[in-house]
């Protein structure tokens, strides 16, 4: 996939319209990328605060989609043709074809959804996803420099792309640079703090965090074997585990050390290993194993 080298200029993006320009403008425009159409006045109040609205979540879309602006004033004909009986009036046009519209003025979270919609209506994110998928595929096979490229690129055209964020962040991760991957989810906007992607991503920092020093994981499992009752040795294997990527094994000491004593240490054992599934995400199978075995014990 070839990601776009420079977003388009304001006038590819946004232009005034007209009953003679409409055709090229918005219906064959349309069939390359969705068109939005925002009937104005100069003497509408509510246009005034919408139409800057509109142009903004333009920009940022990076290209995704285009605006064209009309003033009913001025073009009675294309305005009757569409029935806008008010202003501000919104069509949004796919295809050559109006897919979405509304009336009066939005906050600007609606525009964006607004936006988002017709986006996605259109499949024009689909060279992103295919890319964040490639990134992942990367990251997987443990070429997260490359990995990182990518994510890199995609944030490039969708800074706020909570699937790069994380995945920008992991690479980091993989590469034992906390900060970077710290400094990295801080690109995360409030509103999609809570997004699965960035909480896992969360929860393998605080991992690491904690699993830092953590000592040698020969050592550690030497002293477990000479005493099994050892609890904070156990613990501390599971961190150095964790530390050396081997999440199955530090489920195992983990669940272990709570089948032995569930309240040890104000009950680190269940801690630690909610962390850890949140860490590895919901689609994990090695996750999905240790709830189910930790939820069998809970409950035994």
């Amino acid at each position: 996939m070839e990601l776009k080298a420079a977003a388009a200029s304001d006038d590819e993006l946004i232009r005034d319209g007209s009953d003679a320009t409409f055709m090229a403008d918005v219906i064959e425009a349309s069939a390359e990328v969705p068109v939005i159409v925002d009937f104005w006045a100069p003497w509408c109040g509510p246009c005034k605060t919408l139409t800057p609205a509109l142009e903004q979540a333009v920009r940022e879309a990076r290209g995704k989609v285009r605006l064209v602006k009309v003033d009913v004033d001025q073009n009675q004909m294309i305005a009757a043709q569409l029935r806008v009986q008010s202003i501000p009036t919104v069509y949004a046009f796919v295809n050559g074809q109006p897919v979405d519209a509304f009336q009066g003025a939005l906050p600007g979270s609606q525009i964006k959804q607004f936006i988002e919609r017709l986006i996605a209506m259109s499949g024009g994110d689909a060279g992103l996803t295919e890319a964040l998928d490639q990134a992942d595929a990367m990251l997987a096979e443990g070429a997260a420099a490359d990995a990182a490229q990518v994510y890199s690129a995609v944030l490039g055209e969708e800074q706020e792309n909570t699937r790069a964020i994380a995945g920008l962040a992991r690479c980091y991760l993989a590469l034992d640079d906390v900060e970077k991957a710290r400094a990295t989810l801080a690109l995360v906007p409030q509103e999609k703090a809570g997004d699965p992607a960035i909480a896992s991503v969360e929860a393998q920092i605080a991992l690491a965090d904690e699993a830092a020093g953590a000592g040698d994981a020969s050592d550690l499992r030497a002293r477990v074997e000479r005493n099994p009752d050892d609890h904070q040795a156990r613990y501390d294997l599971a961190m150095a585990l964790v530390a050396r990527g081997d999440e199955a094994g530090a489920i195992d000491a983990l669940i272990e050390l709570f089948r032995r004593d569930r309240e040890w240490n104000d009950g680190a054992a269940r801690t630690q290993l909610l962390k850890i599934f949140d860490s590895l995400g919901p689609k994990s199978e090695v996750a999905q194993k240790g709830r189910r075995r930790l939820s069998s014990l809970i409950f035994s």
